[in-house]
């Protein structure tokens, strides 16, 4: 197992003991798991997003800790945390993120998700200016959840 795995497994197991929040002391995890503390903050940064459903608080210093809450809401709320956290601009990658989340919350069919995804592809949006493109995907996956949040 790749050590970021062991690393996403090991804050997993945390967020289920935990009810799904997590105080991570970023130090403390590194020389428990023999990584350097910057390992544990990639992990974080890449693996518990707001499009993956994650809320993340944090405070510096000697006492300093990362908290990782799971965001539990209803159907609405899960659309109004998606459609609040897309930022100006969405890259491929983040979208596809967004969308598998909102499939893994029975929100959306994973059809609806590849045909959603595949709009919002580089071929897609050959036409776009390559500088405007992340920003025009924002722009769309923010449309679609708004579709979905109409829908109740």
């Amino acid at each position: 197992m790749v050590l970021s795995d062991h690393i996403a497994a090991l804050i997993n197991r945390m967020l289920e003991e935990g009810g799904g929040s997590a105080e991570v002391k970023r130090n403390e995890l590194a020389q428990q798991l023999g990584c350097v503390p910057s390992q544990i903050s990639y992990v974080i940064t890449s693996r518990f997003t707001p499009e993956r459903g994650y809320v993340i608080d944090s405070r510096r210093g000697g006492g300093g800790y990362i908290r990782i809450v799971r965001v539990q809401m209803s159907r609405n709320g899960y659309l109004m945390h998606f459609f609040q956290a897309i930022g100006p601009a969405v890259t491929a990658a983040e979208a596809e993120a967004y969308l598998r989340n909102l499939c893994e919350h029975g929100i959306m069919t994973e059809r609806e998700a590849k045909v959603a995804l595949g709009t919002m592809s580089q071929g897609a949006l050959a036409e776009c200016p390559p500088q405007k493109r992340d920003a025009v995907r924002a722009d769309m996956l923010r449309h679609v959840i708004m579709l979905y949040m109409m829908q109740t």
